[in-house]
């Protein structure tokens, strides 16, 4: 088993910046995709971001794309989500989630996901 711990969010105005961080321990990190996924109040999960186990492959959301790069350093077991021109629909608990890597792709669907952290909050001011 993987564990996720997240860190690095909290308030921001909106057009501020945030770096999402998320930390794995346990299993050999580069066995893993990775994914960011938020979830506002009343709303369901959505996918963020992905990223292959190599990083060499990456997805983002229409939602987020050109303002967001997700990455990772294997080296450190860490993923990033770099957050830029930030909006308050952006608002939300951000999970990190690992996924069992079968192939170099990032996943997109959270049902890839078999591990999650406990998520945290970003809350973007207007």
């Amino acid at each position: 088993q993987v564990q996720l711990v997240e860190s690095g969010g909290g308030l921001v105005q909106a057009g501020g910046s945030l770096r999402l961080s998320c930390a794995a321990s346990g299993r050999t990190f580069n066995n893993y995709a990775m994914g960011w996924f938020r979830q506002a109040p009343g709303k369901d999960r959505e996918s963020v971001a992905a990223i292959s186990w190599s990083g060499g492959s990456t997805y983002y959301a229409d939602s987020v794309k050109g303002r967001s790069t997700i990455s990772r350093d294997n080296a450190k077991n860490t993923v990033y989500l770099q957050m830029n021109s930030l909006k308050p629909e952006d608002t939300a608990v951000y999970y990190c989630a690992a996924a069992n890597a079968y192939s170099d792709i990032p996943y997109r669907g959270s049902r890839d996901y078999g591990y999650w952290g406990r998520g945290t909050q970003v809350t973007v001011s207007s």
